[in-house]
């Protein structure tokens, strides 16, 4: 038990936090990650064979990363070296390296673990590579954020990639039981408060057990109902970094949700990314440009209600500007969708490039000169609005090449009524073509 104290920075006797006293012994009382550490799951089937290759151990915090890589060394009899990439350097590593080959020589394997493996640089990953490769050391990084984005395509082709789960209520209830054994006492909270804590928690174990002991050192006459819980634990606030994956992700989440017209859950991710301190223009740039790339022409009023509830938010600001967000949210959830005019302008701007310089017909060129007039340019033009119908149905594409539609309306909104508009003309094309 002494290596607990010590990864602690603790003297035996002293007192140290619930957490750590109930740090798992074995790798099956890890909680919530039964996809990685069961019988027939990624590391139970390197336990079972004796034998551990290098790993990426990626999932939100207070999940069991550090406490993971620690039992994966006790299990294969590795020796565990621990670093934090925050503040370890280059002479570190090299410590750490020349230790390792030192164990080697002697027969006994490394583990090193880097915590915060993302911290490092592009050399400083690099500098893993030659001692991964040989087998000096054993490496298992720990990460918060998506290691295709932050860590070496080199590195990581070396290294598997497991994800740990934000821990659910079941775990979490899990994680209370064994708490409440230790210090043989139950909580004193109602089954309501309880279900408080693990929304507080966040899916962060660390962070149950920190509140949990909390509230064992305090004496209450009767269990607490959940505003009175509010009253003494503050809420945590969400796991959110605005520059990473999370926030990628809540943004795709609510991009989904309104192309999916799912009001609710649009204004449920909206919710999730304000109280999270998410730049609130960077949603409404968002909103704006699913007005025109996910609705478009099918209710042309979705980009004017994405500008304005810009235009609000700027001139009064938060909070109450979070109305006019939650407004346009809705709107553009509850509007008929239409990717046309996005998918037209994609295709258009395919064949343009694929064409080249082709010239536009003449007769739709401007004769600003006399020798230009005798050239051709502008000869047989029609003036449209002098036309039966308003509408000469000239050719208006390069003589050489075919005519290609590109814009095709959806059958919904505002969209219909379009498609009537280029079906009426497509047909009056026909007509006089073939007069």
């Amino acid at each position: 038990m002494s290596d607990l104290f010590s990864s602690a920075g603790l003297e035996r006797g002293a007192p140290h936090p619930l957490a750590d006293r109930l740090r798992p012994q074995t790798i099956d009382q890890v909680v919530g990650q039964d996809h990685l550490t069961a019988d027939d799951a990624p590391l139970g089937r390197m336990l079972k064979a004796g034998h551990l290759s290098s790993l990426i151990l990626w999932g939100p915090p207070g999940t069991g990363k550090t406490t993971t890589a620690r039992l994966l060394a006790q299990e294969v009899d590795l020796y565990f070296e621990q670093i934090s990439a925050v503040f370890s350097g280059v002479a570190d590593l090299r410590k750490c390296f020349e230790a390792a080959s030192m164990r080697r020589k002697s027969g006994k394997g490394t583990l090193l673990f880097v915590d915060e493996i993302h911290r490092f640089n592009k050399s400083q990953q690099d500098g893993f590579l030659p001692y991964v490769e040989d087998g000096t050391i054993i490496l298992v990084g720990a990460t918060t954020e998506n290691p295709s984005f932050e860590l070496n395509a080199a590195l990581l082709s070396r290294m598997q990639v497991l994800t740990l789960n934000r821990l659910d209520d079941l775990a979490m209830e899990a994680l209370l039981k064994r708490a409440e054994a230790l210090e043989d006492k139950k909580l004193p909270v109602s089954n309501e408060a309880r279900q408080m804590l693990y929304n507080m928690a966040d899916g962060d174990g660390r962070y149950l057990l920190n509140l949990a002991e909390m509230l064992f050192g305090l004496d209450f006459e009767e269990e607490l109902q959940p505003e009175a819980l509010l009253s003494i634990l503050q809420k945590r606030a969400p796991v959110y970094d605005k520059n990473g994956e999370g926030h990628f992700n809540l943004m795709s989440a609510l991009h989904k949700s309104l192309r999916g017209s799912d009001t609710d859950a649009a204004l449920y991710w909206t919710a999730r990314m304000l109280n999270s301190g998410e730049d609130a223009l960077y949603i409404l740039r968002r909103l704006i440009r699913f007005a025109i790339e996910d609705i478009g022409l099918a209710d042309p009023q979705a980009v004017i209600q994405a500008n304005a509830a810009r235009e609000t938010y700027q001139f009064i600001g938060s909070p109450e500007g979070d109305l006019a967000i939650a407004q346009a949210v809705v709107y553009l959830a509850s509007a008929p969708k239409s990717n046309a005019v996005y998918k037209a302008h994609k295709l258009s701007s395919i064949r343009a490039k694929e064409t080249g310089s082709l010239n536009p017909p003449m007769h739709i060129l401007n004769a600003p000169t006399k020798m230009m007039k005798d050239m051709g340019y502008g000869d047989n033009y029609q003036y449209d609005h002098d036309t039966k119908d308003g509408f000469s149905g000239q050719n208006y594409f390069p003589e050489s090449l075919e005519r290609e539609q590109y814009y095709k309306p959806v059958d919904r909104g505002f969209e219909r009524d379009i498609k009537k508009r280029l079906d009426y003309w497509d047909k009056l094309r026909r007509e006089k073509q073939s007069d």
